[in-house]
């Protein structure tokens, strides 16, 4: 059964000495809004992150299938609905019958959990439709403008045999000595009951997967990276009590000591309006 109640939820997470996202147009340097300079971690990102979480403890569960994963050729994903109710595409095209067309579309989300989290656009040659995910995820963005380091390395070892001479090679390394970022977002239970069907175990899976989005992520590139808080509002109905922007006001995070650059979780202050949550809707405090 569907989720029955719209949640957003608020997540503060760091990164110590490590880069965050990487922007491929720019060197692969941590992402940055260049007006402010303010870091940013896009949601692309982080819906990765919870792609692979899901994969990992699931293991290929039936129903947690990763749609969008590693190696994955996504025609090859959409005639898995066509075999199962052995129904032959149309180059291009949906059945023309509506309700075989919904059979299709909802083998997919039935199978594949990021589906029915994220939605998506299945309008490929073999064509499984398009669904809106009732699960959407802002863009992060630091508390404090950042300032990434280019890191200079060394490499004992050459790549290529007529630069034995040179005895090392030099790189880079592109870091963030501290930041810690804010990412909301919002989960819509109209959409779930009328369209993915995503459930109360499916809610739970994301929970855990945001609790835990970087401990199975570590590398050497992203540095030490954690999740430090996630809080959720959980409104008394399916469409909402409040809205979005007035919930995540009432959570505010600012840098205790601002005569020197913070270099740690401890170095934030973060304050709840407690007072000001609507009677309508409950604030949980997942972590």
């Amino acid at each position: 059964m569907a989720i029955e109640n719209r949640y957003e939820f608020v997540m503060l997470f760091d990164v110590e000495n490590g880069n965050p996202n990487g922007d491929p147009d720019a060197g692969n340097m941590p992402r940055i809004d260049p007006e402010t300079s303010y870091g940013i971690v896009t949601d692309v990102c982080i819906k990765r992150k919870i792609r692979d979480y899901v994969a990992t403890v699931k293991e290929e569960e039936p129903g947690f299938q990763i749609y969008v994963r590693d190696g994955a050729v996504l025609n090859a994903q959409h005639e898995l609905a066509y075999k199962n109710y052995n129904m032959k595409p149309e180059e291009n095209k949906l059945p023309k019958d509506e309700a075989e067309a919904k059979k299709i579309t909802g083998f997919m989300c039935e199978n594949f959990y990021d589906i029915r989290a994220f939605g998506a656009v299945m309008t490929t040659k073999v064509n499984c439709g398009q669904v809106r995910g009732p699960v959407q995820i802002n863009f992060a963005r630091s508390i404090d403008p950042i300032i990434p380091q280019e890191i200079t390395i060394t490499r004992v070892a050459v790549t290529r045999k007529e630069d034995i001479e040179k005895k090392h090679e030099m790189g880079r390394k592109h870091i963030v000595p501290y930041a810690l970022y804010r990412v909301e977002g919002y989960i819509s239970a109209n959409l779930a009951q009328k369209v993915t069907g995503f459930d109360n175990a499916d809610l739970d899976l994301l929970w855990e997967s945001l609790i835990n989005l970087f401990e199975h992520d570590h590398s050497a590139a992203r540095g030490k990276m954690a999740t430090r808080k996630l809080f959720v509002f959980k409104h008394d109905s399916a469409l909402g009590c409040a809205p979005s922007h007035v919930l995540f006001d009432l959570i505010s995070v600012k840098r205790k000591d601002a005569s020197k650059p913070a270099r740690s979780f401890e170095d934030y202050a973060i304050k709840v309006d407690t007072d000001k949550v609507p009677k309508s809707v409950e604030l949980i405090e997942k972590l």
